[in-house]
């Protein structure tokens, strides 16, 4: 059996006070860091070919982001799809029809910081609300011609868009575009960015939600935040303003998949609510004051028109991070107190859950198929659950710190499966704070011997000829289960360990085309999976900064990033 490790785990311990600070961690000098760290490779070799840095994404060099409390930078890939045909006459304008010349628009407008100058922000409140959150920064160009508006309203906005969080910004970068700066900037300015998501079937264009270190949360139009250049932010509606509801910091959001635009808030008092987007949230729910802090519990808003529809006790501590299967039949959770909860979400119930090896947990991610969960945390370890029973499965050791995210490449595929369940192979990747890419494959034959080989009605034995009962059948349903001992869970090896950035990372993402590894500095890095890029010469490694050859990347298929909040 092979050893090691998680999801978006950052060694962020107690949380600094939601009284103003200036972010001076968050934002020292990347050519400083990397000047007193070693020279970072741009490839790293695997089994099927080398994975190539294809470019980065980054905010702009002369912005220094205001911090309102600590905050670690999270990344969400969105994709946009083409605008439904309307009535009328088409857009006039030429300029919507590729990411070249969307480009050459955004560059007129000083939007694309290419070329090192400092990009207007966009936005401000919701409307007539005084105390939103958001205001806006406009460039001196982009405010002064009105008809550069007027080409962005009929930009069709089509495309893939890298949304990451910096101190009190929230940045849009055109994937597709080889330019290392964001294309727009969300400032908000009495609170910071902590969490969002994206949901690519949303129906009435709501399709991004943000949730704030105040507790505030967001949702609104991704299609027409970009159309907008130096006004406020678009459509917005405003949830939990003020705190009505809690007054806890986000620390996690998700859309529920298929759930017709219900969401759901994770905060860090350990409670979460679900919100149903249709609602208008005028009349705010009030819930009855928790008796037992210890257990799990669910309630209903008493009206129908109230928003949210309902509030989820999970624990007395933080939840760090959510994550819904890919069917949005279970929702699991992971928090500081070190336990991984799985609930069944229109039962409400809890189905399993267990202790983490040691800490807290940071991270979490499902398999695309809803057998097995990814957490990383504290405990340097990525640990592998099985839903079919409902423990345990196997620890991955490799990272040397705590580990920060953890997600599934559910576009890879084994050379050797020959497609039958018995001979399922998993890939999946993790990244640390030790600013370390984890590569690992997850051999369903591995796994099973212990769990179905043993002999009947016996424990299994290991090779130190020990017996455990920790394979002694599926844990109970609604249990959480203590930590096994080390001795009783199989370990993994990592297949690659690569150091990709010089400071600690926080957001793994897999494409089609690439791996998006992000530190919570707010640097991304695309790496190109091989055959993705012409071949280049093998004659010598290069270093970062030398610029690998940039060819355009084409729009895939996304997966979430685990770790979105910032934990204790």
């Amino acid at each position: 059996m092979m050893m090691h490790n998680g999801n978006n785990g950052y060694g962020n311990g107690v949380m600094a006070s939601a009284s103003t600070t200036t972010s001076t961690a968050m934002t020292s000098s990347p050519s400083a860091t990397n000047a007193q760290s070693p020279a970072l490779k741009t490839y790293f070799k695997t089994p099927e070919g080398r994975y190539k840095l294809h470019y980065e994404k980054t905010h702009p060099s002369g912005l220094l982001p205001y911090s309102h409390g600590k905050s670690i930078s999270q990344i969400t890939l969105a994709h946009v799809k083409e605008k439904p045909a309307q009535g009328g006459a088409a857009p006039s304008s030429s300029a919507i029809t590729s990411s070249g010349v969307r480009y050459a628009a955004a560059r007129l407008l000083g939007v694309g910081a290419g070329n090192g100058g400092r990009p207007p922000s966009f936005v401000g409140g919701n409307g007539a609300s005084k105390s939103a959150n958001v205001t806006s920064r406009s460039s001196s160009l982009a405010g002064s011609n009105g008809s550069h508006s007027t080409l962005l309203s009929n930009y069709d906005g089509k495309g893939t868009y890298l949304i990451f969080n910096v101190g009190d910004t929230l940045f849009f970068s055109d994937l597709n575009s080889p330019d290392k700066d964001p294309i727009k900037s969300i400032h908000f300015s009495n609170s910071n960015p902590i969490c969002h998501a994206f949901d690519p079937e949303a129906k009435d264009g709501h399709d991004l939600l943000i949730g704030l270190y105040s507790g505030d949360v967001y949702s609104m139009s991704l299609r027409q935040q970009l159309q907008d250049v130096g006004k406020k932010l678009v459509g917005a509606q405003h949830y939990n303003k003020e705190g009505s509801v809690s007054n806890s910091r986000c620390t996690s959001v998700a859309w529920v998949p298929k759930g017709d635009g219900a969401f759901v808030v994770a905060h860090a008092d350990g409670n979460l609510y679900v919100y149903e987007k249709g609602k208008d949230g005028t009349v705010d729910s009030s819930f009855p004051v928790i008796k037992d802090q210890t257990q799990f519990s669910v309630v209903h808003a008493k009206s129908s028109k109230c928003n949210p529809i309902s509030r989820w006790h999970i624990c007395q501590s933080s939840i760090n991070s959510i994550a819904f299967s890919a069917d949005g039949a279970y929702l699991a959770t992971v928090g500081r107190d070190g336990y991984l909860r799985v609930f069944d979400y229109s039962k409400e119930q809890l189905i399993c859950g267990g202790k983490s090896y040691y800490g807290a947990l940071l991270c979490i991610a499902w398999s695309f198929d809803g057998k097995y969960i990814l957490t990383g945390g504290e405990d340097d370890l990525v640990t592998v659950w099985s839903m079919e029973d409902r423990k345990v499965v196997a620890w991955g050791e490799g990272h040397n710190s705590w580990v920060s995210g953890v997600a599934f490449d559910s576009y890879w595929s084994s050379p050797t499966s020959d497609g039958s369940e018995e001979n399922v192979m998993y890939r999946f990747g993790s990244v640390g704070q030790d600013t370390q890419l984890l590569l690992w494959d997850l051999s369903m034959d591995e796994i099973i011997v212990p769990l179905r080989r043993c002999p009947p009605g016996g424990s299994p034995t290991f090779s130190t000829g020990s017996q455990s009962s920790h394979w002694d059948g599926a844990c109970p349903v609604g249990t959480l289960q203590p930590a096994p001992s080390m001795r009783d869970v199989p370990k993994l090896s990592p297949l690659i360990a690569h150091r990709v950035h010089p400071e600690p990372l926080s957001g793994l993402i897999f494409t089609e085309e690439s791996i998006l590894t992000a530190c919570r500095e707010g640097h991304v890095k695309i790496w190109m999976r091989p055959g993705n890029l012409e071949s280049q010469s093998n004659s010598s490694a290069v270093l970062v900064g030398s610029g690998p050859k940039e060819l355009p990347l084409l729009p895939g298929k996304t997966s979430a990033a685990s770790y979105k909040s910032v934990h204790r």
